[in-house]
């Protein structure tokens, strides 16, 4: 159709006075209302008829008539001016760790094999702007213009959990050197959108949050089990109604464990965040990412680190 428009709009140009009648006539045809000679034969001439009737068919035959069912397709825009959160988890996990001997409660190798798969994605989607990770899950921040993928949801939340599953399978080996990947691990994906950097930074501290409260109580649950001798259920029972206080108390007491000394990776989980550069400012074509273990809760961190959030600054280029 396009060649049609440049064959017309050139024909046009050698009949001036006579524009109006064929610009609807055209039209008519384009609708489907006239047929085609009825109006381009007769003002562009023979060679021009057979032209357009070849444009037309090549175009016709391209088609087919189940073309209609792309109707169907929904459009799935994400809103303009929010921020673009999409979290990844991994599916059944509990049952994957087992299989492939996880060392309890945390385990380095699988911790590393996350924040790899997560660069890969930094890398490839340059409008992100942070990641953060903790366990088996991992969310991507993208900036409030992103343009990715026209902002589709569907297209963004896809492309970035394949590729991170993809990666961690890719990678495996460079971190379980010792331990085959028995069965393919799946993850699960779901995207949201955060108007404010208030609601963002609040999304972001629910996660470290939850990374604090799962991570005390599976020290105190392993440690009950491999320190101890309980069995699963006894930890679990003993740690039934327990308070963070309380599980402190535990790992003190009875096994001399200062949770605070522990490595911050398991207590604050991993942030990604683009390097800077001397002047201070985000390395703009950085495909790079700095990995940091620290609080993102308090202030002190978006205050370090202001150009995360500064949309004069977020403009990654490829």
């Amino acid at each position: 159709m396009q060649f049609l428009r440049k064959y017309i709009a050139t024909s046009l140009a050698t009949h001036q006075e006579r524009n109006l009648v064929i610009v609807n006539s055209l039209v008519r045809t384009l609708s489907g209302v006239a047929p085609l000679e009825s109006c381009v034969g007769k003002f562009l001439g023979l060679a021009g008829l057979q032209f357009v009737k070849n444009i037309h068919s090549t175009t016709s035959m391209a088609k087919s008539k189940f073309e209609y069912v792309k109707q169907f397709e929904a459009d799935d825009p994400c809103l303009q001016n929010c921020w673009i959160v999409v979290r990844i988890d991994g599916k059944a996990f509990h049952k994957f760790t087992d299989v492939h001997q996880y060392a309890k409660p945390n385990d380095d190798r699988g911790l590393g094999l996350m924040t790899k798969a997560a660069q890969v994605v930094m890398k490839e989607f340059n409008e992100i702007v942070l990641s953060y990770g903790q366990s088996d899950e991992y969310s991507f921040v993208f900036n409030k213009q992103a343009k990715v993928y026209n902002r589709r949801a569907s297209k963004i939340m896809t492309n970035v959990v394949s590729l991170f599953a993809s990666s961690f399978t890719f990678h495996w080996s460079s971190y379980f050197d010792q331990q085959q990947l028995q069965y393919p691990p799946s993850f699960d994906a779901r995207i949201v959108l955060y108007p404010s950097d208030d609601n963002l930074k609040d999304y972001l501290s629910w996660r470290q949050a939850d990374c604090h409260i799962n991570n005390l109580y599976n020290t105190c649950f392993w440690t009950l089990i491999q320190e101890k001798g309980l069995t699963p259920a006894e930890s679990q029972e003993r740690l039934k109604g327990t308070l963070s206080g309380d599980k402190n108390e535990i790992l003190f007491s009875e096994f001399n464990i200062n949770y605070n000394n522990l490595p911050e990776l398991y207590r604050k989980g991993s942030v990604l965040i683009r390097p800077k550069n001397r002047a201070g400012v985000d390395t703009v074509n950085s495909t790079n990412s700095v990995i940091l273990h620290t609080d993102i809760i308090g202030k002190s961190f978006w205050e370090e680190y202001p150009y995360i959030l500064d949309p004069k600054v977020l403009s990654y280029s490829s």
